[in-house]
């Protein structure tokens, strides 16, 4: 690979946010007591933590918690500069986030490679979340080039970023305020290692982002948990309404209407966290809230022939108008958290989707619960 001639940079002012103290360096005193931590790595400005690429049964077992969302928002490692097999000052540098999972899964891309990994702090939020809020972003990135004593460790000066990293890095500010010069790699980490050997050319395959089954069903148990934890707080106060009103007594009321409501809107989270992201490429629409409301229109149906009998009266059939307005708006609310998950849409089209769809969810439930209290007292 040919070298690049490295010029000195001008004297430019560029806003630097202070890093929290034992973090001058760029790396923390605790880098070092890492459990994935094997060694360390030599170098002009010092000892680096060297990692291996193959993962270890504690690291497969945090990304297994942080699937099902245990410690999920702590899954996290330190930011800095880490030394990958044993690489020289003509190294790669490769960036990500720190995000555990998003490490491991760059590390592990890497069999039987030399490479450098720039850490940044994104509050350990994944690449593509981090570059659309701005955590993953210019700024972090210059400075952390800067503490970490990059331009000492390497000689050429290339950093390769993530492809989906792009939203949040402005290439040429990079360039003119440390002198290194971005270069986008490919999608998918398990691609580095044929888009390095060619020369950092990516071919057409490796800039397409799919969103397979399998990539979708790793996104359900999260979303899940998540939903499933504000369902035991929604829970009693189901059962409690569920035992007013109505043809018997408290306790016969919450065992027939207070466990089928129960029941019901745990059906419309299976719905809009479940079967929305396994059933996406042919939920019609593009809305990710659309999509969510198809699947809760059949939850809605199911119930509907569930509660058939007992709509021919007023209070039956204010039930059933409930749940028909219900249950989509639960699953519509919950299919829009697999947006974030996909680059189908753009962080805008994000937010259009929400400014539109949030009411709209809102109201049609709001509406529905009332219809559903109502007709406890209608018969």
């Amino acid at each position: 690979m040919k070298k690049e001639s490295i010029k000195p940079l001008e004297p430019i002012a560029f806003p630097m946010v202070t890093l929290p103290p034992g973090e001058e360096n760029g790396m923390r005193p605790a880098d070092l007591h890492q459990p994935f931590i094997i060694g360390l790595q030599q170098t002009v400005i010092g000892e680096i933590p060297r990692v291996s690429s193959t993962l270890s049964g504690s690291d497969r077992w945090g990304t297994f918690k942080a699937r099902w969302g245990v410690g999920r928002m702590h899954y996290m490692l330190d930011p800095g500069l880490y030394a990958l097999g044993n690489p020289d000052e003509n190294s790669p540098v490769l960036v990500t986030a720190n995000y555990k999972m998003s490490f491991d899964r760059l590390r592990k891309a890497l069999p039987g490679m030399d490479a450098w990994i720039l850490v940044l702090n994104t509050g350990g939020i994944n690449v593509w979340c981090a570059a659309g809020k701005g955590t993953f972003g210019t700024q972090e990135l210059v400075r952390r080039i800067e503490f970490c004593k990059l331009s000492r460790v390497v000689n050429h000066r290339r950093l390769v970023l993530p492809q989906l990293s792009a939203p949040g890095v402005a290439a040429h500010k990079v360039k003119r305020f440390s002198g290194f010069k971005v270069v986008y790699g490919p999608i998918r980490a398990e691609d580095l290692p044929s888009f390095l050997e060619s020369g950092m050319k990516a071919t057409p395959g490796m800039r397409i982002k799919t969103f397979p089954f399998r990539e979708r069903l790793v996104l359900v148990p999260v979303e899940l948990v998540e939903a499933l934890k504000f369902y035991l707080f929604v829970l009693p106060v189901l059962l409690f309404l569920g035992g007013l009103g109505g043809p018997g007594g408290f306790w016969y009321n919450v065992i027939h209407s207070g466990l089928f409501a129960a029941l019901a809107v745990l059906s419309a989270i299976v719905a809009g966290t479940v079967l929305t992201p396994v059933l996406l490429p042919w939920l019609p629409g593009r809305p990710f809230a659309l999509k969510g409301a198809w699947v809760g229109g059949l939850t809605a149906a199911a119930l509907v022939a569930f509660l058939w009998p007992v709509s021919q009266t007023v209070g039956g059939f204010m039930e059933v108008a409930g749940w028909c307005l219900l249950a989509p708006a639960v699953a519509a609310y919950l299919g829009m958290n697999f947006t974030g998950a996909s680059t189908y849409t753009s962080l805008s089209g994000v937010k259009k989707e929400m400014r539109w769809a949030v009411p709209m969810e809102i109201g049609a439930a709001a509406i529905g619960l009332g219809l559903w209290i109502t007709s406890r007292f209608v018969s």
